[in-house]
């Protein structure tokens, strides 16, 4: 067996723009054309990104999209292009899965802004499993946002507060100690099969604390409940080989549990850096490890936060830098993001945008544009095993 070692980082929602078919998803009525996440971000202030940077992040920008962006100007050193995504949705289980190769091969499907958002016989099924005689907000909502509007009456009815938003998903929130997280944890896995079946590629379990509003916060503890991959990823395909694969943060969540041997779960970003930091220097000859940043995304993309989403780059930058230290011969890092999410643009949604593909450990060398599933084929290429069903080695 190869002592190669993998790491594939997918930094949530960093975009770089100049996705072909951008004009086809939107922003409210607005369609995502000329979004670009990390380009914006340096235009409106100053990025220090040395290490993304030295990479190939500035030009892998210019690639993907003809932005020179400000302050991203080094000569790559890394492995560096952009990646395509083909499937037909902008999500967090689109990007990951094709990442691993498997291409979404359905048309999610997606609760409409009315209310109520959910068919009778989904609302119906949520009352079943949770002994309830209804349920709360049934609605597209800011998850903070529907916690304070709905908390107090949750408190009282002991109801359910469900919602959705513009993903495939149907979240559920519940008082962590009123309700119960076991409670509603089982509520959600219960409920899972029939969203499944309906093409919903999520149910959430969303646990919060507090006693009155204004006091009303959601824990940690967030359980995902995903549909599952229709063939073997690269996980499936390490795991199968007798690899050992560690996955860090949500992407336990994101591919069912399917293929993985060890699971590094966080309450911040910053844990998850400890944990990667760790396994770049205790990770088995031969393993994979594949690890999600989800912070860029959930705390900066949806929220419109441009300072904030620029802090979070820098920091990152810092920890790629750590991580990059510790690897020896023999070790590849990649560092690619699963979709965009400009805190510039219209809207709250996720925007449709080629990704960054930085490499190190192969050296300085342009790939040009490639898909998604190149970036799993290349991962396997480099631990010497079989293929996943889509895409092309690009080392």
């Amino acid at each position: 067996m190869t002592r190669n070692r993998a790491f594939l980082i997918v930094m949530d929602s960093v975009g770089i723009g100049g996705a072909p078919d951008a004009g086809q998803f939107f922003n409210n009525d607005t369609p995502d054309t000329g979004a670009n996440t990390v380009g914006h971000i340096a235009q409106a202030q100053t990025l220090h990104l040395p290490n993304l940077d030295r990479l190939g992040l500035g030009a892998a920008i210019r690639l993907a999209s003809g932005l020179d962006a400000p302050g991203l100007t080094a000569a790559a050193e890394g492995l560096w292009g952009g990646a395509t995504e083909i499937s037909p949705g902008k999500d967090t289980p689109s990007g990951h899965w094709e990442i691993a190769g498997v291409p979404v091969p359905w048309e999610w499907t997606y609760f409409p802004k009315t209310v109520p958002a959910f068919p009778d016989a989904v609302t119906a099924r949520i009352c079943e499993l949770a002994g309830t005689q209804g349920i709360l907000a049934n609605c597209h909502a800011s998850g903070t946002q529907v916690i304070e509007d709905f908390g107090a009456e949750h408190l009282r009815t002991g109801w359910p507060i469900c919602y959705t938003s513009v993903d495939s998903v149907l979240q559920i929130a519940a008082h962590q100690d009123h309700f119960g997280l076991d409670r509603l944890i089982a509520l959600c896995e219960g409920l899972a099969p029939m969203l499944h079946q309906m093409r919903v590629g999520r149910v959430i379990a969303r646990p919060f604390l507090g006693e009155r509003p204004g006091e009303f916060s959601r824990t940690p503890n967030r359980r995902d409940f995903a549909i599952a991959p229709p063939a073997d990823t690269i996980l499936d395909i390490a795991a199968g080989a007798g690899r050992v694969t560690h996955a860090v943060g949500k992407i336990g969540d994101i591919f069912s549990h399917r293929g993985i041997t060890h699971l590094h779960k966080g309450k911040s970003d910053a844990d998850l850096a400890d944990h990667l930091l760790r396994l770049g220097r205790e990770a088995e000859p031969g393993s994979l490890t594949f690890a999600n940043f989800v912070e860029f995304d959930t705390n900066f993309g949806h929220r419109r936060d441009i300072p904030g989403y620029a802090a979070q780059l820098e920091w990152f930058d810092s920890v790629a830098g750590q991580f990059m230290n510790l690897l020896g011969p023999g070790d590849l890092a990649i560092f690619t993001a699963d979709h965009g999410n400009d805190p510039s643009w219209t809207g709250t949604d996720h925007t449709r945008e080629r990704v960054p593909v930085l490499g190190f450990g192969l050296g300085a060398r342009g790939l040009g544009l490639v898909g998604f599933s190149d970036i799993g084929a290349s991962i396997m290429a480099h631990l010497e095993l079989p293929a996943p069903q889509h895409g092309k080695s690009f080392i």
